[in-house]
């Protein structure tokens, strides 16, 4: 083996999961600091990855249509699992537990449920083999809005989950020669309160006018399908002010994307 420079460069991390073995602050490479640091699977508690495979492919096998929310304007939404088990055990590792590795593998899983969405509501038609996907008329780039946390909420975690998360499937969908972008068009406009407790009825209300498009998202999105997306749908109400903030600004809003339903 030839010696090392004598003012060697320090190893860049890789910008994704994609781009080679994601390395630790340490330098070691994820697999072995795994190990090192008794890393566990947010799903099943196996020693590994934050996500082993098992586990990942159980959340990607079988995305499905949710059931009808209770709240009016919530646009369909697809799913890949209850929020129970499995699914609940990642959502809370990746939001409240700060695994937010946990992204990575989450949006590749969750890019099974765009997949779904997108075939059903015919803005994509499925790839026939080694070919990129067949677009509907008009339909040129997926995009993903992702619901914004609460400023108190992305202040005491540090970043933003469900972005995280639409970034990573759209690097996901863009691998399968779609183009897919994520649209942090969203923000919050004023406070709501607590939905813990609250009634479908109550929790629409108390997010009527909560969301609304950012003004330098508002041309972009003028016009052009999108599709929202959650980390978990309960009654709905969420979902229908983002979409009703997005309908706003003239958006076309296809459907809801969430990791889980509760």
């Amino acid at each position: 083996m030839s010696s090392a420079p004598a003012s060697p460069r320090p190893a860049r991390l890789p910008a994704s999961a994609g781009e080679g073995p994601p390395l630790t602050p340490t330098g070691l490479p994820a697999a072995a600091a795994d190990l090192v640091l008794l890393r566990r699977c947010a799903g099943c508690g196996r020693h590994g990855p934050e996500l082993c495979p098992a586990c990942l492919d159980e959340l990607a096998a079988a995305p499905r249509r949710c059931g009808p929310r209770r709240t009016p304007g919530c646009p369909p939404c697809w799913t890949l699992t209850g929020y129970g088990g499995t699914g609940r055990s990642v959502v809370l590792a990746l939001k409240e537990r700060g695994r937010h590795r946990l992204a990575a593998p989450m949006g590749r899983a969750l890019a099974h449920a765009v997949r779904a969405a997108l075939a059903a509501t015919g803005a994509s038609a499925p790839a026939e083999p080694g070919r990129p996907p067949r677009r509907a008329a008009g339909v040129a780039t997926v995009r993903l809005v992702p619901v914004p946390p609460r400023l108190g909420a992305r202040l005491r975690r540090g970043y933003d989950p469900v972005g995280a998360m639409a970034a990573e499937a759209a690097r996901a969908l863009s691998a399968d020669g779609r183009t897919a972008m994520a649209a942090p068009a969203l923000r919050h406009r004023r406070p709501g309160r607590d939905q813990v407790g609250l009634d479908a009825r109550a929790r629409h209300a108390n997010l009527h006018g909560a969301l609304a498009v950012r003004g330098r998202w508002r041309a972009r999105l003028a016009g052009r399908p999108v599709l929202l997306v959650d980390d978990v749908a309960t009654s709905g109400a969420t979902l229908a002010e983002a979409a009703r903030a997005l309908r706003a600004a003239g958006a076309d809003v296809r459907a809801a994307i969430t990791f889980a339903v509760a």
